[in-house]
């Protein structure tokens, strides 16, 4: 939720805005690619940060039969934004935790075929993202030095990914072919 209140916070300190908005610039941006910021979960910041006082509803409009919430960030909010800017900053740009390793630990449970399945879906998951940050940063071209960067930081870890599962699937290839044929669990 931390993303999804650092995403909602900054947006709200630039200007008052309705969920609706803050949702379609979360689809244009493809946020979800890239972040842990889902679409869904935008409202529901709303009204924590509401009920907690960093934002506050500023205006009510009405379209047809709904009425929207116009957010607008509070004092308390603007403290708040800064203190998950830190923490963001903080951070590595990319975490080394991973259910992937922990999976390792007992891969041999699965059959090799299984194994070899899964990992090819997996190989092909890292490719299309590869695809979609390459079309990103085309679409982007120009944005500031800083995008660039974290474009090329992304490619670089999808194409560590990439290799990972290749070593992966090679040295399963080696240990399958060492064991007796059939002998997955």
């Amino acid at each position: 939720m931390s993303a999804t209140r650092l995403l909602v916070l900054g947006l709200l300190n630039e200007d008052p805005r309705h969920g609706y908005e803050i949702n379609q610039l979360v689809a244009a941006g493809a946020l979800e690619r890239w972040t842990d910021v889902k679409a869904g979960s935008v409202y529901h910041a709303l009204t924590r940060l509401e009920a907690e006082g960093l934002a506050e509803t500023r205006a009510e409009e009405r379209t047809g039969d709904r009425l929207r919430r116009v957010y607008a960030i509070t004092e308390e909010g603007r403290r708040a934004l800064r203190v998950l800017l830190k923490k963001a900053l903080a951070g590595p740009p990319h975490s080394t935790r991973s259910d992937f390793a922990l999976a390792l630990c007992w891969h041999d449970l699965l059959n090799p075929a299984e194994a070899e399945e899964v990992l090819e879906a997996a190989a092909g998951a890292v490719e299309e993202q590869r695809a979609a940050f390459a079309a990103g940063r085309t679409a982007k071209a120009g944005l500031s030095p800083l995008a660039d960067a974290l474009f090329a930081n992304a490619e670089a870890h999808l194409a560590a990914d990439a290799e990972l599962l290749h070593e992966v699937k090679r040295y399963l290839t080696r240990t399958r072919s060492g064991t007796a044929a059939g002998s997955g669990r």
